[in-house]
């Protein structure tokens, strides 16, 4: 596949919604929610499944953590940047972090305020795209793509005693880190490993070679497609503990996915949770929008993969997060109910089932009504 069909298959895709919702940020029990959920809200012609849990920011991207009892979540902060939509994604420049936290599923939603701004940062350019966030050692880390003053996305790392921030940033990048999406998954042993990468604005496509090269160069359509890539992390958490890898993500014959098949290939946001001693890699599609996961044995991989976890949402983009809290896993995403507009988000949570297999259900967040 060439790089234009990457960036154009399913720009048109994108919907409009023209009216407001109301926010999650009630009183409402967690029962009440989910019999929200299960009859499902409808604006103008569209039947939401969930409502938005920020209304008075655009957030995307959330990363949920359970820390101190809570959920926090960590998304991306959008703003009307006045940029006009292009393939590389430069409308997406956001600028700053906000930290928000729920005592339970459908409570109130407390933004917690700015927990880290680019201006703070002293190697950084343009663009804070999606972080997340760890817990070790006593400290919080709140870990964040940004172009950097040559304009070539690195990773960065913030650390805090709070989990709601601020976040004070290291001076450097993380050495060998680059691309975007940063997401770590820390296993029942305390081992620490980055996942991270994207397509196309991402830049992941320019590090075939192992070293930059400004050109985005794919393989074609009948190679295996660009792998997700994975690090341990170091003791302190500030660095990676030996060579960046491939994520191995397989078909059903143990085959790696191909450029090509678009359904089920690495596009960007990659998550990794466990359930009963199984792991779950999941990730968007991209171009195709799905939340798509595999599994495996081994927090490295390999992976093999499974299905759909969230059907396209309404937006260009699809990134999420999965989460255990008191008993039950949710799944955090975002569409663009809000505003209508791709880079203008907002971010929502619903529960999330694995079926006695293994397998999870695929969730259906919107619907056309008739």
């Amino acid at each position: 596949m060439n790089r234009h069909s990457y960036y154009k298959k399913a720009v048109f895709l994108m919907a409009f919604a023209s009216v407001f919702a109301a926010g999650c940020q009630s009183n409402n029990t967690e029962t009440q929610v989910q019999e929200e959920e299960t009859q499902a809200s409808a604006t103008g012609n569209k039947r939401y499944l969930s409502e938005p849990l920020v209304t008075d920011n655009f957030t995307a991207d959330p990363s949920a953590h359970v820390f101190e009892g809570k959920i926090y979540i960590y998304p991306s902060h959008d703003i009307d940047a006045g940029i006009p939509e292009k393939d590389d994604g430069s409308h997406f420049d956001m600028r700053d972090y906000h930290v928000y936290s729920m005592d339970s599923v459908g409570g109130p939603v407390q933004d917690h305020g700015v927990a880290l701004d680019i201006k703070d940062i002293p190697w950084a350019g343009r663009q804070l795209w999606a972080p997340d966030a760890a817990h070790k050692n006593g400290k919080y880390y709140l870990y964040f793509p940004v172009k950097d003053k040559e304009d070539v996305f690195r990773i960065g790392v913030a650390t805090s005693n709070s989990p709601a921030g601020p976040f004070k940033p290291e001076a450097k990048p993380i050495a060998n880190s680059y691309s975007i999406d940063p997401a770590v998954y820390t296993d029942t042993d305390g081992k620490s490993y980055m996942y991270f990468g994207g397509i196309w604005g991402g830049q992941l496509q320019r590090w075939s070679s192992g070293t930059y090269n400004q050109n985005d160069e794919y393989p074609a359509d009948d190679q295996p497609s660009l792998m997700p890539k994975v690090a341990r992390m170091s003791a302190d958490m500030l660095s990676f503990d030996g060579e960046v890898k491939d994520v191995q993500l397989l078909d059903e014959n143990g085959k790696p996915l191909l450029t090509g098949d678009n359904d089920r290939r690495f596009f960007e946001a990659a998550w990794v949770h466990k359930h009963n001693g199984k792991y779950y890699f999941s990730y968007s599609t991209g171009d195709t929008h799905n939340i798509a996961y595999a599994t495996g044995d081994s927090p490295m991989g390999p992976f093999t993969y499974q299905g759909v976890i969230l059907n396209p949402v309404e937006g260009w983009t699809n990134h999420h997060s999965i989460v255990e809290f008191k008993g039950k896993w949710y799944l955090f995403y975002h569409d663009t109910q809000r505003s209508g507009k791709t880079h203008l988000r907002n971010i929502k949570v619903t529960e999330l089932q694995h079926n006695p297999d293994g397998t999870i259900q695929t969730i259906t967040a919107q619907t056309e009504e008739a």
